[in-house]
């Protein structure tokens, strides 16, 4: 049996862990948050760069990606993926790529400085008839 002066030890050793317990729970919680949003930026990059890259070589292209990107974030998670933008580049002369960016969505909204931003960027080469020989750009359509 234990001593009377020990009577709520426990409720004090509790009070100490529990915020502890609490902190690691919630840090658990958003870093599952911060990889579907990473995740939800992937796929949107990627069918953005579809569009992107099956679109003609003659141009005209970025407005239907970005469009598609944001459409898929707004599809899959528009509540995990806030802010979400997209922005269309070329690093080739044939080959077109697509950045989506956004906020995670947070478990405590009232720390801003907490805030996880996301991106994540899909691209590739131009889908189109290259000669056989050894033409490096795609034709003109």
């Amino acid at each position: 049996m234990a001593a009377r002066n020990d009577r709520g030890a426990t409720v004090v050793e509790l009070a100490f862990l529990m915020p502890v317990i609490l902190a690691v729970a919630l840090l658990i919680v958003q870093v599952a948050l911060w990889f579907h949003g990473r995740q939800v930026a992937e796929a949107a990059a990627r069918e953005g760069a579809r569009v992107a890259r099956s679109a003609p070589v003659s141009g005209g292209w970025e407005e239907p990606a970005k469009a598609k990107a944001k459409a898929v974030v707004g599809a899959i998670g528009p509540r995990l993926l806030t802010n979400a933008d997209a922005a269309t580049s070329t690093r080739e002369p044939d080959e077109r790529w697509v950045t989506v960016t956004g906020t995670a969505v947070q478990v405590i909204p009232l720390l801003p400085e907490l805030a996880f931003t996301v991106s994540a960027t899909s691209g590739g080469p131009v889908e189109c008839f290259r000669p056989d020989d050894g033409g490096l750009d795609c034709d003109e359509e």
